[in-house]
C-alpha cells in the first residue's frame, strides 16, 4: 500500500536504518516476520516503521478508548415556567435547577407566555433574575434573559470552583 519510491527506515526498536528503497524496507522488514508500516506519509521521504501491524492497530484502538473516556459529557437540561406560577411550585423547579447543576449540567429555563401575558414581559424578567439569584452559589448565567417569540430563555452553567 506504500506508494514512494524510497522511505526512511525505523527498526522495531526506534532506530534509524536510513533512506532507502521500498523493495528493500520490505525486504528487510520480512526478514523479521513483521510489518513495514508507513507511519509519517506526508514527510520526504516517508517514514516507515518496522513493526507488527495488527499490535500497532490494537494499540491504537486502546489509545482512542482511554480518550473517550476521559471525556465529559455535558447536557441542557430543561425547565419550563410560566409568569403566574406560584410560589411551592417555583420552589420545586429551583431545587430541580439546583440538582442539575451540582451534577454538572447545563440548565436552560423557560418562562413561556400565552395571551395576554405578553403585555408583561417584566414578570418573566422578575423570575429568571430571581432564580438566577437563588442559584447563584451552584450556577453561573452563561446565556441571559432573552426573548424569542412567546419564550424568554436563560441558560445557566454550573460554577467551578
Amino acid at each position: 500500500m506504500i506508494r514512494a519510491r524510497e522511505v526512511r527506515v525505523v527498526s522495531q526498536d526506534g532506530v534509524q536504518l536510513g533512506i532507502m528503497p521500498l523493495r528493500d524496507a520490505l525486504q528487510l522488514a520480512e526478514e523479521q516476520g513483521l510489518d513495514l508500516v508507513e507511519v509519517a506519509p506526508h514527510e520526504h521521504p516517508p517514514v516507515c516503521r518496522i513493526m507488527d501491524y495488527g499490535k500497532f492497530k490494537y494499540q491504537q484502538s486502546k489509545r482512542l478508548q482511554q480518550a473517550k473516556k476521559k471525556q465529559k459529557v455535558i447536557t441542557i437540561k430543561e425547565i419550563k415556567l410560566r409568569p403566574k406560577t406560584e410560589e411551592h411550585d417555583y420552589q420545586f423547579k429551583s431545587q430541580h435547577v439546583r440538582r442539575f447543576l451540582q451534577e454538572g449540567h447545563k440548565a436552560k429555563v423557560t418562562v413561556m407566555f400565552r395571551g395576554r401575558e405578553l403585555a408583561h414581559v417584566e414578570l418573566g424578567e422578575r423570575m429568571l433574575a430571581r432564580l438566577a439569584a437563588d442559584v447563584a452559589d451552584v450556577g453561573v448565567v452563561e446565556q441571559p434573559p432573552r426573548q424569542e417569540g412567546r419564550t424568554m430563555t436563560m441558560v445557566l452553567g454550573p460554577r467551578h470552583p
